[in-house]
């Protein structure tokens, strides 16, 4: 439709979710990838006619230095690196974007290096164990993210966390999947990640590790969706999933 706007895309700029974590974790790596979320190519101020179509790239001072923020209080929490991801070689609106960055991270102290997005994405496939937070703007962290799944098994299994100064929505990497709701072949485990994230969030890591952990205790069991090599549907690995939480929670 020629006037339709992502309803995901509206909730974040009116709620200026601005820093849009995208965790991937697997054997030997643990990647936070930090994406702006409220400007660049998703800045919605477009224009579409017969033979020409355009799309503003935004990026602003204040955009760039509160997610560069948000991510270095990150990398101390974690591993104490920093990766700024951009394509500064040929799009000056990234220019602006490395600069601040690298202003920043100098000035924050921590230990950084910057790379162009392009084999950013090859090497994080190559080395993942080599990355801790990567910082980036709107659309090159969504590519990023979704590439960056390959190496845990696709978009069912990637959580994310929409985080802003007064509100915060948890939603899984890969969106609502329209083309395939109510078929039962959608795997859960990004939803109920996003929930882990939002109990840790809210300070119950508890709950957190309990879901994270049922989640492992099922799919040990070889209960698994078809998109990871399985054949069970969504509402049997739900409910086992379930069955595993009370089953932990009457070990308690």
């Amino acid at each position: 439709m020629k006037d339709y706007q992502s309803v995901v895309l509206r909730i974040r700029k009116a709620l200026d979710l601005y820093a849009n974590l995208r965790p991937v974790k697997g054997d030997g790596f643990d990647i936070m990838i930090v994406r702006e979320n409220t400007e660049g190519l998703y800045s919605g101020i477009e224009e579409q006619g017969p033979d020409r179509a355009t799309t503003l790239r935004v990026v602003t001072r204040g955009g760039t230095e509160r997610i560069v923020r948000a991510a270095i209080r990150l990398a101390r929490q974690r591993q104490g690196r920093l990766t700024i991801g951009h394509k500064a070689n040929v799009l000056k609106s990234d220019v602006l974007f490395r600069d601040i960055c690298l202003a920043e991270a100098k000035k924050a102290g921590v230990s950084y290096n910057e790379k162009f997005i392009d084999a950013l994405g090859l090497d994080v496939l190559q080395h993942p164990q080599a990355y801790d937070v990567i910082v980036t703007t709107n659309i090159f962290g969504d590519i990023l993210s979704d590439v960056a799944s390959y190496l845990v098994g696709g978009l069912g299994l990637i959580p994310s966390a929409n985080i802003g100064d007064r509100y915060t929505l948890f939603e899984p990497v890969h969106g609502s999947a329209p083309d395939i709701a109510g078929k039962d072949i959608a795997n859960p485990i990004a939803a109920l990640r996003s929930a882990a994230m939002l109990l840790a969030h809210l300070g119950d890591d508890d709950g957190a590790v309990r879901i994270e952990s049922a989640i492992g205790t099922v799919l040990a069991s070889g209960i698994k969706t078809r998109d990871i090599g399985g054949s069970a549907g969504t509402r049997e690995f739900g409910a086992a999933v379930f069955a595993a939480l009370e089953e932990e929670q009457s070990g308690h």
